[in-house]
Protein backbone atom coordinates (compact mmCIF):
# COMPACT_ATOMS: atom_id res chain seq x y z
CA UNK A 1 0.00 0.00 0.00
CA UNK A 2 3.06 2.24 0.34
CA UNK A 3 3.56 2.30 -3.44
CA UNK A 4 -0.11 3.18 -3.88
CA UNK A 5 0.27 6.23 -1.64
CA UNK A 6 3.69 7.28 -2.90
CA UNK A 7 3.01 6.95 -6.64
CA UNK A 8 -0.75 7.54 -6.47
CA UNK A 9 -1.55 4.35 -8.35
CA UNK A 10 -4.74 2.34 -8.18
CA UNK A 11 -4.46 -0.99 -6.40
CA UNK A 12 -7.11 -3.67 -6.84
CA UNK A 13 -6.43 -6.91 -4.96
CA UNK A 14 -8.23 -10.24 -4.40
CA UNK A 15 -9.09 -10.09 -0.68
CA UNK A 16 -10.84 -7.62 1.60
CA UNK A 17 -7.96 -7.71 4.11
CA UNK A 18 -5.94 -5.67 1.62
CA UNK A 19 -8.65 -2.98 1.60
CA UNK A 20 -8.59 -2.96 5.37
CA UNK A 21 -4.83 -2.30 5.07
CA UNK A 22 -5.41 0.63 2.70
CA UNK A 23 -5.83 -0.76 -0.83
CA UNK A 24 -8.46 0.94 -2.96
CA UNK A 25 -10.54 -2.04 -4.10
CA UNK A 26 -10.72 -5.78 -3.64
CA UNK A 27 -12.71 -8.31 -5.59
CA UNK A 28 -12.33 -11.97 -4.81
CA UNK A 29 -13.63 -14.98 -3.04
CA UNK A 30 -14.90 -14.85 0.51
CA UNK A 31 -12.11 -16.65 2.39
CA UNK A 32 -14.41 -17.71 5.25
CA UNK A 33 -16.81 -19.28 2.75
CA UNK A 34 -13.94 -21.08 1.01
CA UNK A 35 -12.70 -22.49 4.31
CA UNK A 36 -16.24 -23.65 5.13
CA UNK A 37 -16.44 -25.42 1.75
CA UNK A 38 -13.09 -27.14 2.39
CA UNK A 39 -14.41 -28.35 5.75
CA UNK A 40 -17.55 -29.81 4.18
CA UNK A 41 -15.52 -31.49 1.42
CA UNK A 42 -13.02 -32.90 3.95
CA UNK A 43 -15.86 -34.16 6.15
CA UNK A 44 -17.32 -36.11 3.23
CA UNK A 45 -13.94 -37.72 2.52
CA UNK A 46 -13.45 -38.61 6.19
CA UNK A 47 -16.88 -40.28 6.14
CA UNK A 48 -15.78 -42.51 3.27
CA UNK A 49 -16.41 -40.60 0.05
CA UNK A 50 -13.72 -41.17 -2.56
CA UNK A 51 -11.98 -37.92 -3.59
CA UNK A 52 -11.85 -39.13 -7.22
CA UNK A 53 -15.65 -39.50 -7.22
CA UNK A 54 -16.27 -36.11 -5.60
CA UNK A 55 -17.08 -33.06 -7.72
CA UNK A 56 -14.67 -30.17 -7.98
CA UNK A 57 -15.72 -27.45 -5.55
CA UNK A 58 -15.36 -23.80 -6.54
CA UNK A 59 -16.14 -20.63 -4.66
CA UNK A 60 -19.55 -19.19 -5.35
CA UNK A 61 -19.42 -16.16 -3.08
CA UNK A 62 -17.34 -13.15 -4.10
CA UNK A 63 -16.82 -9.85 -2.30
CA UNK A 64 -16.39 -6.39 -3.81
CA UNK A 65 -14.98 -3.95 -1.24
CA UNK A 66 -14.04 -0.26 -1.68
CA UNK A 67 -11.95 1.87 0.70
CA UNK A 68 -13.46 5.36 0.42
CA UNK A 69 -10.70 6.97 2.48
CA UNK A 70 -8.11 5.68 0.00
CA UNK A 71 -10.27 6.87 -2.90
CA UNK A 72 -10.41 10.37 -1.37
CA UNK A 73 -6.65 10.41 -0.77
CA UNK A 74 -6.11 9.52 -4.45
CA UNK A 75 -8.60 12.20 -5.56
CA UNK A 76 -11.10 9.65 -6.87
CA UNK A 77 -14.85 10.22 -6.67
CA UNK A 78 -16.44 6.78 -6.50
CA UNK A 79 -19.68 6.82 -8.54
CA UNK A 80 -22.88 5.94 -6.68
CA UNK A 81 -23.53 3.13 -9.18
CA UNK A 82 -20.22 1.51 -8.21
CA UNK A 83 -20.90 1.99 -4.50
CA UNK A 84 -24.30 0.34 -4.92
CA UNK A 85 -22.58 -2.77 -6.36
CA UNK A 86 -20.07 -2.95 -3.51
CA UNK A 87 -20.58 -5.31 -0.60
CA UNK A 88 -18.88 -2.83 1.72
CA UNK A 89 -17.29 0.60 1.58
CA UNK A 90 -15.12 2.13 4.28
CA UNK A 91 -14.63 5.71 5.30
CA UNK A 92 -11.77 4.70 7.57
CA UNK A 93 -8.94 2.37 6.57
CA UNK A 94 -9.07 -0.82 8.59
CA UNK A 95 -12.65 -0.26 9.75
CA UNK A 96 -14.55 -3.07 8.06
CA UNK A 97 -17.99 -2.19 9.46
CA UNK A 98 -17.80 1.03 7.42
CA UNK A 99 -16.52 -0.69 4.21
CA UNK A 100 -18.70 -0.98 0.71
CA UNK A 101 -19.01 -4.70 -0.30
CA UNK A 102 -21.18 -6.99 -2.57
CA UNK A 103 -21.65 -10.77 -2.46
CA UNK A 104 -22.43 -11.22 -6.14
CA UNK A 105 -22.09 -14.89 -7.12
CA UNK A 106 -20.49 -14.71 -10.57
Amino acid sequence: MVAQARYRILVILPQREFVEAGALISYGTDIADSIRQVGIYTGKILKGAKPADSPVVQSTKFEFVINLQTARSLGIDVPATLLSRADKSSNEAGRLPLLAQSGHPD
